[in-house]
């Protein structure tokens, strides 16, 4: 799993983020609500919400944001209720897309995701066609500049917390847990003061696609930018090697 490190898609990821905050916070409050609705508003007590939490932190999500989205969300009974819906397909030259989502209304996602590979000259599969590619795994990504642990005992100490894999690149540190393990794992380095660049439960592909063609470039960025832009779409996951 080591050797193929997408540092460089993360930056690319957190600078349009940072472009369009409004768009990933509105993927986390949605993320915290489930949590809590789920399994309550204490974080003590709560193992996904402390995830949501790290992954609004490290979003730069202000904390009294933080609170407000999980005291709206316990106080609410008649507050949204959103659904986990999942959509596979295939973008040009046979690029696998997973698309995770989170929405109050499944006839209008289901629209937005088809057109948004439609658009890209791709098709939305049947559940099933293109996950099996895919290998479910907590990943957390560390930022060689901000980290001053020695890169053996970070390795240590993600290992005996129950980490899969642990792989330094050339600017990163990324560690990967079965999804079991997530929560210990990045507990661990948390309470170890270990600065997290993203930490979250991902799908890594298993083999990547290389596109030389302009215009498959062109149009699968335009299906990739649709869903970015679509406030339903949690996230996307495909083996396009960029």
């Amino acid at each position: 799993m080591s050797g193929h490190s997408k540092f460089a898609n993360i930056k690319h990821k957190k600078e349009k983020n940072d472009a369009a905050k409004g768009k990933i916070f509105t993927v986390i409050g949605r993320e915290i609500a489930v949590a809590v609705k789920e399994g309550g508003a204490d974080p003590a007590n709560n193992s996904k919400l402390r995830d949501v939490i790290a992954k609004a932190k490290a979003n730069n999500m202000p904390n009294d944001t933080i609170d407000r989205g999980i005291k709206k969300a316990a106080g609410d009974a008649n507050s949204v209720n959103y659904e986990v819906l999942t959509y596979e397909g295939y973008g040009p030259s046979g690029v696998a897309i997973i698309v995770d989502t989170l929405t109050d209304n499944k006839n209008r996602t289901a629209a937005n995701v088809r057109s948004a590979f439609t658009k890209g000259g791709g098709n939305v599969g049947t559940p099933g066609s293109v996950s099996y590619m895919f290998d479910k795994k907590g990943q957390i990504i560390i930022d060689k500049e901000e980290c001053d642990m020695d890169a053996d005992d970070l390795m240590m100490l993600a290992l005996d917390a129950g980490a899969e894999d642990f792989a330094e690149e050339e600017d990163s540190y990324e560690v990967y847990t079965d999804p079991d393990s997530f929560s210990q794992v990045r507990e661990t380095l948390e309470k170890e003061g270990i600065p997290m660049l993203e930490a979250d439960i991902t799908m890594i592909p298993q083999t990547w696609v290389e596109l030389s063609d302009e215009e498959d470039i062109k149009k699968l960025t335009r299906t990739l930018d649709l869903l970015d832009a679509d406030d339903d779409v949690q996230a996307v996951y495909h083996n396009w090697d960029e």
